[in-house]
């Protein structure tokens, strides 16, 4: 394993250069084995799990959804926090900052960002739980591709890139996770069902993010500082395609969805009108009969 290792990072070292120092030995940063296996376990219980699952019962995982939802709810808010604040004292720039210019808010943006590659991980547990309560329609191309690519990207960034221009996708995505797990959190409790009514906009929020995030990447690219061009070309190619697929995913679940229910809407008060007038029709033929039955 360990020659594996080294042939590897021998190759990214190659390939995209010397890795920034001051993540050196962090906690699954050393090596991409890990992160590469993960990925592979994580598509691979995708794969199985619902084919185990298939003759089973749906587990509920209802107080577990609650405590797991809270707690990635807490973690977007503390890493949205920490990088505002982060980004302020090191007085970013918005239109192109480097890696090395923000002294040390600069490590303390990479301490926040390792928790959020590392948070990556831990939404795996998405998915996982929906293949424990059988909700497979929830397990799409655009779920699977998300998740099993961020947590990859973002060892990449971590190593060569962990600070400078990186910060704002991360915080866009931080922000929109608040609201998004706290919704999930809340809709595992039955009782709070009814009151829910953000979901669609949510779907909003985050492609308003992608487009946001491609502007600010787009910066970089037009008025360039030191930070690595080759990384801002990957996020906004990255970026297109999640907007492709999100657009896709918004316009399957609500535009769709909007215009079955006018369908049924505008079938169900033909029915009541045709009913209403056959109901007439007959009561007149009935009035008719008896009138003529006394002649």
């Amino acid at each position: 394993m360990e020659l594996l290792d080294k042939t590897i990072n021998s190759y990214f070292d190659v390939w995209l250069g010397p890795r920034d120092p001051r993540v050196k030995g962090w906690l699954l940063l050393e090596n991409y084995t890990p992160t590469f296996i993960f990925s592979v376990l994580y598509l691979l219980i995708v794969w199985l799990g619902p084919k185990y699952m298939r003759n089973k019962q749906p587990f509920s995982c209802r107080g577990v959804l609650v405590i797991y939802n809270l707690g990635l709810t807490l973690l977007s808010l503390y890493m949205f926090y920490e990088l505002v604040t982060g980004v302020l004292e090191g007085g970013y720039n918005f239109f192109c900052q480097d890696t090395h210019s923000g002294g040390e808010a600069d490590m303390k943006i990479i301490r926040v960002l390792w928790w959020y590659y590392f948070s990556k991980l831990i939404e795996f547990m998405d998915t996982f739980f929906f293949i424990l309560r059988k909700n497979n329609h929830q397990i799409t191309v655009l779920h699977v591709y998300h998740h099993a690519t961020m947590l990859n990207i973002w060892w990449f960034v971590m190593n060569w890139v962990p600070c400078g221009h990186s910060y704002f996708g991360a915080t866009l995505n931080s922000f929109i996770h608040v609201l998004m797990y706290s919704y999930y959190g809340l809709s595992a409790v039955p009782a709070m069902r009814p009151y829910l009514w953000w979901k669609k906009y949510i779907t909003q929020g985050q492609l308003i993010q992608f487009v946001l995030t491609i502007f600010q990447t787009s910066c970089g690219v037009v008025w360039p500082c030191a930070f690595p061009q080759g990384w801002l070309y990957f996020q906004i190619s990255y970026m297109i395609s999640l907007i492709i697929l999100f657009t896709n995913f918004y316009i399957q679940t609500y535009n769709k969805k909007a215009s079955s229910r006018r369908k049924e809407y505008q079938n169900g008060s033909t029915a009541i009108a045709n009913g209403y007038t056959n109901s007439f029709s007959s009561l007149e033929n009935n009035v008719k009969q008896r009138k003529q039955r006394k002649d």
